[in-house]
């Protein structure tokens, strides 16, 4: 058993990643056997230095390479916001807001 606070990794597992507000991202591959095998990524968001709590979310293989596309694109739309300056975000942050209630993850 593990100590509170502290997780197991597999070879090969990451370590979580600690964003700058204080949450851990752990991101994982979860095999269930049953009679027919059961594969996902798990992605768990861990309770901020407030202690609100986090949350998790089992995708298949198809669902983490859709958010994974999808984080690359913001990713590099808050670069290319950033280095064109403030006015450039308000237009940039209302374009990617737009589609945001439509995405199911």
């Amino acid at each position: 058993m593990t100590a509170p606070g502290q997780e197991r990794h597999s070879p090969g597992d990451k370590p979580p990643l600690v964003t700058s507000c204080g949450r851990r991202i752990t991101v994982k591959c979860l095999t269930l056997t049953a009679a027919r095998p059961i594969t996902r990524v798990t992605l768990r968001v861990g309770p901020d230095q407030g202690d609100e709590p986090g949350v998790w979310a089992a995708l298949t293989a198809e669902e983490a390479r859709e958010l994974a596309d999808r984080l690359l694109a913001q990713a590099a739309r808050a670069e290319s916001t950033a280095a064109a300056g403030p006015a450039a975000g308000a237009t940039a942050g209302a374009a990617a807001g737009a589609g945001a209630g439509a995405a199911r993850v």
